[in-house]
């Protein structure tokens, strides 16, 4: 059975890899042949999953997606227009409308909080339902929700945790937290009211997580959110478990540790991939879910993963598309570590995103112009010209952009910059407070995001669905009972 998945597997991997030449008609009648054959081999897995996993790349919409593929395809010498990230191979695609119960363009706590409880909630909040308000306590204790992760470790299933993001941060905190503000991740950030009404900080639920044995594995950053006290409870608690901090030790630890294993290897986020030395002591997002696969694949009644490309997002909320775009290789990478890994005929994966961004694909460049370059376009002839195109006034513009955000200018608009750390051009200057200061930041997008599925009861994935149906999804995939 488990060869006839891979060979089923193998045959959609090569319906999409067989690439026309662009002047043979018969080349294109055939390869799309092949990708309709590849269709109709597909044969549902109706069997329930024994081990979950959900990927989700922070702020990745339909256009990062799509830049990401040609991006990826460039950096191995393709036009890239035919390239297939890793996911966009899998069997089963549906459309998600990412709104939060509150918001028309939602926040990455709602969103998240939507795909672990099953119910849709506020911006800003987490394992709450909407009627709960954001920053008041009192609504956390009477509007708790359980989290996918609490509903994993009490079916006896462990349960684990990767993201490139702190491990504090809204989407992997979605897993185990409730809490009615998301900026509340360490002891340090909370308030006095709130410490006073009963409410605990993320880093504090992170630790103290309750059901089950706690969560088995964790791997991320945000060591500044712990603390040595929080570090030192989780020792207390944990006698048998592994504390690691670099590349090196994650390399090294056993794939079958007696305890728990908390990896933390920043003081804050992950640094970018564009920004690593080659000898970083970070390890990559497929390092990490790699080891966690090992790690979570030898308990005796499956896991529940999440794994989180974090820093797609925060690259878009810079306006440096490039960024975003190698931190999506990276997650497509590791999805595939994945892919290699497990047994697709017991293991559900789901790979989306929590919500999108204000991010554009524009102008009319020819077949091949670099991605992260000026737009170039063609002749009256369809020929490649030899110059980049301009606009009204009279400066050459990129492919990519953005609607809002960091790269926007007052006054005349300068020469954008191709270099592939640049800051992309924008149209509305748009902020966020911090603290007493407003920081220039892009925002987030409101379209429809994608959701990829391939394993056990993925045909369940497919038409638009809302976000919290992904919650229903995993259930139903490990066979659970209706509450």
């Amino acid at each position: 059975m488990r060869m006839a998945r891979w060979a089923l597997l193998a045959l959609i991997l090569s319906a999409c890899a067989a690439q026309p030449r662009a002047d043979r008609a018969d080349d294109w009648f055939q390869a799309g042949e092949a990708q309709v054959a590849a269709r109709l081999a597909v044969k549902p897995n109706v069997r329930p999953a024994r081990n979950v996993i959900l990927f989700i790349g922070d702020g990745m919409g339909p256009t990062t997606v799509t830049a990401a593929r040609i991006f990826d395809g460039q950096s191995r010498g393709q036009p890239g227009e035919e390239n297939f990230l890793s996911f966009e191979k899998f069997p089963y695609t549906a459309l998600i409308k990412t709104y939060n119960a509150n918001q028309q363009v939602p926040d990455s706590a709602g969103t998240a909080s939507a795909m672990n409880t099953g119910v849709k909630t506020r911006a800003g909040v987490l394992g709450i339902s909407a009627a709960a308000r954001r920053g008041v306590c009192a609504d956390t204790l009477a509007h708790r929700v359980p989290t996918m992760g609490e509903m994993a470790a009490k079916a006896g299933k462990a349960v684990g945790i990767v993201t490139t993001a702190r491990l504090t941060h809204a989407t992997p905190a979605a897993v185990y937290a409730h809490i009615p503000d998301r900026e509340w991740e360490g002891d340090g950030d909370m308030p006095a009211e709130a410490l006073q009404s009963g409410c605990t900080s993320i880093a504090r639920q992170l630790i103290e997580f309750s059901a089950g044995s706690g969560i088995d594995v964790a791997f991320g950053s945000g060591r500044e959110k712990f603390g040595d006290d929080l570090i030192g409870r989780w020792r207390a608690r944990f006698p048998n478990g592994h504390l690691i901090e670099n590349r090196q030790a994650l390399a090294a630890l056993d794939a079958a540790p007696a305890g728990q294993v908390l990896g933390v290897f920043n003081r804050s986020h992950l640094t970018y991939m564009m920004d690593r030395r080659a000898d970083s002591s970070e390890p990559t997002l497929s390092e990490m879910t790699a080891k966690a696969i090992d790690i979570l694949s030898r308990r005796k009644n499956g896991y529940y993963l999440m794994v989180e490309g974090g820093r797609i997002d925060h690259a878009h909320h810079e306006g440096v598309a490039g960024k975003a775009l190698m931190e999506v290789q990276e997650f497509a990478k590791a999805i595939q570590t994945a892919v290699d890994k497990v047994d697709l005929n017991d293991t559900l994966i789901l790979v989306t995103a929590d919500h999108s961004h204000v991010f554009t694909m524009a102008g009319y460049p020819k077949r091949g112009n670099p991605i992260l370059g000026l737009v170039t376009g063609n002749d009256e002839h369809g020929e490649p010209k030899g110059e980049p195109s301009r606009a009204l006034d009279g400066k050459p513009y990129t492919t990519l952009g953005y609607q809002n955000g960091p790269g926007a200018v007052n006054g005349p608009r300068p020469e954008p910059s191709t270099d592939p750390a640049a800051r992309q051009q924008a149209l509305v200057p748009t902020y966020t407070r911090a603290g007493e200061r407003d920081l220039p930041t892009e925002t987030h997008g409101g379209e429809d995001v994608a959701l990829y599925a391939i394993g056990p009861r993925a045909y369940l994935v497919g038409g638009v669905l809302e976000q919290h149906v992904i919650y229903h999804l995993m259930t139903r995939a490990f066979g659970w009972p209706e509450r």
